[in-house]
């Protein structure tokens, strides 16, 4: 290049660029916008060939006279023919697919029902509105609005064409070019943000967006369905929201676990039934399983809630007995209830005998562990071996231990082994695995014909099943295997029950099992509880001290115009059922305290929910004139006894205080959880707010040195979420009655 050219390039740079010609523009634009509206008119003209009413014929006629087949009418029926059949496929190919579609994802709608799977619907599409024409000579203007907000907000009122984008994600796609705003929407819909509707009409035609991942299946999840740690989740289980005036956030889904059907006791007058009569109930399993549902996110049914349960969960500091031959006496107090200040509490409390440390029992104990394939899961049996590990650790050279495995066949794991083989026990229960059906065929016979082999006189000889719910142990009629139970307790051979895991939990018939077995019936959801119940409580658990154990009152209708026992509603006995020896009732542990709750309306009081009767007779003045609230009577039995022993005591005004601050601790604790229970099973009796309750529990927590009672605090926390109050607390009972309100 030579100089002269660096000369005019040099030139050329420092040159200024003319200024635009705003004409030149406008003539460029108009003749842009005279050649698109010459294509739109060009497009409007007529198609070529014959009107459609005469294409498509069999057969016609050419210019040349002769006749052709038009074969077009038979390749359109046989692509039709080939699309119908593979109309399904694709379907089917489309529902299943990965890949999210593009553009707005499907609108969750819920179902109408609340127990019915979510639907997933594909919205319909959106028309865009047809660019409005545009005017010579505008095009500065068109530009500013285009790079302005007004354009976006425009669009947005003219159809919801903005549903299912984030608001800020519109923003930044209004501003950025056209390619770039579609892959910023697609981004904001892959990363599940939230679908804020733009306008009102938007709201009230589609439902909002949920985020879900592709193929996720939207269904309710009962307890069950939640996949165990460690298993690698293939579906998300979503539930869907509850109705406007839902009050309470129950799942619709049953569990799959069995509970014995029950009504709640019913409010009785003591002028037409002043005796009641139950026998005492120590199982805890109630209490355990709610705790684990409320945890997990789940209100339990009502039928799986026990009121007795839930208060004998917790021990309270009766005073004990101090021998053997008298294994427990009752501590009776009488307080405002928490519920209705116009009626009142009767509490009946025992606590039964501990043994003093150098009293070392001998104890035979027989482990029938079931191991089908059911138990393969990690709350079942590697949480089975842990607890048993807790109970070997306690025992010590006067203690034998057996172990029977029932599954596709039952066999003897373990003979009779000193409980000081400590490794050899272990390494027993560690080698054990799940696996097969449930179908032992001797597993029962096994256990208890091990424990009579090795019975110790004057020491616990006892069988502990432990299962997830799967209880064909050998004998498939329920009675039968009743029956049988029965007849190895009256030789001695007790049973407990130890359940385990969720979804097929039998829990009617280990009730059943173990007081039939004079046992008692655990439920152990975590390592926690298999601590308390196999060690903290071992005693209760594996020595009985007392058997038969039942508890009648006789209110005096003079001083008491109604009352209800609270809970023991599947241990309710006849009248007369007091007296006959020949009747099976609970039994007591050594060391475990028992507690019952009457509330009571005493005469007078306005609170009665029953109206008086014309034609009755006045109460006596021998009793109005004792002023006695009832009069107290238990029956037991000693453990190598068959005759039961009397224990009696009246119920009087000097027992009651005038105000709830005055009640012990411990009664006001049993009176929280009683309230809980009542509230989370729905009860037509006593209504508290959560707060409430709370509060309650709160100030009677007292030392606590194992938490439970903290912990029952987190529980009252859990139900409060999961069941919710309206501002009117929710009650069932009938118009009037004097809890609602």
């Amino acid at each position: 290049m030579s100089n002269h050219d660096d000369d005019k390039l040099n030139a050329l740079q420092q040159a200024q660029p003319p200024a635009p010609s705003e004409a030149a523009r406008r003539r460029a634009l108009d003749a842009a916008m005279l050649a698109f509206d010459a294509e739109q008119a060009n497009a409007k003209k007529a198609t070529q060939g014959n009107p459609i009413t005469q294409r498509l014929r069999s057969i016609f006629a050419n210019a040349k006279g002769t006749w052709i087949m038009d074969n077009r009418l038979t390749y359109g029926l046989g692509t039709a023919a080939v699309a119908l059949l593979l109309l399904p496929l694709g379907y089917q190919l489309y529902n299943s697919t990965a890949i999210t579609p593009i553009g707005v994802p499907p609108v969750a709608v819920s179902s109408k029902d609340a127990d019915q799977p979510m639907a997933m619907v594909e919205p319909e599409p959106v028309a865009q509105p047809e660019p409005a024409p545009m005017e010579l000579g505008r095009a500065d203007e068109l530009k500013q609005q285009a790079a302005g907000n007004a354009a976006a907000t425009t669009t947005a009122q003219e159809a919801p064409a903005t549903v299912g984008a984030d608001a800020s994600t519109s923003n930044l796609a209004a501003a950025a070019p056209d390619g770039e705003a579609d892959v910023m929407r697609q981004d904001s819909l892959m990363l599940g943000d939230e679908v804020a509707p733009q306008n009102s009409m938007a709201v009230d035609a589609v439902p909002p967006v949920m985020p879900v991942a592709p193929t996720v299946e939207m269904r309710m999840a009962a307890p069950k369905q939640m996949a165990a740690p460690g298993v690698a989740q293939t579906e998300a289980f979503m539930a869907a929201p509850a109705p406007a005036d839902a009050t309470m956030a129950k799942p619709t889904e049953p569990s799959g676990d069995e509970f014995s059907k029950f009504t709640e006791s019913p409010l009785k007058v003591v002028k037409i039934d002043p005796v009641s009569t139950f026998s005492i109930d120590v199982d805890t399993a109630s209490y355990a399983y709610v705790r684990r549902s409320l945890t997990e996110g789940w209100v339990p049914e009502p039928d799986a809630v026990r009121l007795e349960e839930l208060i004998n969960y917790f021990n309270y500091n009766y005073p004990a007995p101090s021998d053997a031959s008298t294994p427990f006496k009752p501590t009776v107090s009488v307080y405002p209830t928490p519920w209705n200040g116009k009626t009142q509490i009767v509490q009946i409390g025992i606590k039964g005998y501990v043994p003093a440390v150098t009293e070392d029992k001998a104890s035979n104990l027989v482990f029938l562990i079931d191991t089908s394939g059911s138990m393969d899961e990690p709350d079942k049996l590697p949480l089975l071996k842990r607890a048993f590990a807790l109970l070997v650790d306690q025992l010590g050279a006067n203690d034998t231990i057996s172990i029977v495995a029932y599954a596709g066949s039952a066999g003897v794991v373990l003979e009779p082994t000193k409980a000081t083989d400590k490794a050899k026990i272990i390494g027993a229960l560690e080698n054990l695995s799940a696996g097969g059906s449930t179908a032992g065929a001797e597993g029962i016979e096994l256990a208890y014909r091990l424990a009579e082999q090795n019975k110790v006189a004057d020491g616990v000889n006892r069988v502990i099943l432990a299962t997830d719910g799967d209880f064909n142990v050998g004998i498939d009629d329920p009675e039968d295997l009743k029956t049988y139970i029965k007849s190895k307790r009256d030789g001695g051979v007790f049973l407990s029950v130890l359940g385990f895991g969720q979804g097929n939990l039998g829990d009617d018939t280990m009730q059943a099992l173990a007081q039939n077995g004079n046992g008692n019936a655990s439920y152990i959801d975590s390592f926690k509880e298999a601590q308390k119940v196999l060690v903290e409580d071992a005693g209760g658990t594996l020595e009985t001290i007392a058997k038969d154990v039942k508890i009648q009152v006789e209110f005096n209708p003079a001083v008491v115009s109604e009352y209800r026992l609270i809970g023991y509603e599947t241990r309710a006995l006849n009248r007369e059922d007091f007296n006959n020896d020949k009747v099976d009732a609970g039994e007591i542990g050594a060391g475990t305290t028992v507690t019952a709750l009457y509330e009571i309306t005493p005469v007078g009081s306005g609170a009665e929910l029953n109206d008086p009767l014309r034609y009755s007779t006045d109460a006596t003045a021998e009793t109005a004139g004792n002023g006695e609230i009832g009069f107290l009577k238990m029956r037991y039995k000693l453990p190598d006894e068959e005759t039961s022993k009397l224990i009696e005591q009246a119920i009087g005004k000097d027992q009651a205080v005038s105000s709830l601050a005055e009640a012990s601790e411990d009664s006001r604790f049993a009176a929280a959880v009683a309230a809980f229970g009542q509230k989370l099973r729905g009860s037509n009796y006593g209504e508290m707010s959560w707060a409430d309750i709370r509060s309650l529990a709160q100030g009677a927590r007292g030392t606590d040195e194992n938490g439970y009672r903290a912990e029952f605090m987190q529980l009252i926390d859990m139900a409060r979420s999961l069941a919710p109050e309206t501002e009117e607390p929710f009650c069932t009972a009938p118009e009037g009655n004097r809890n609602c309100r």
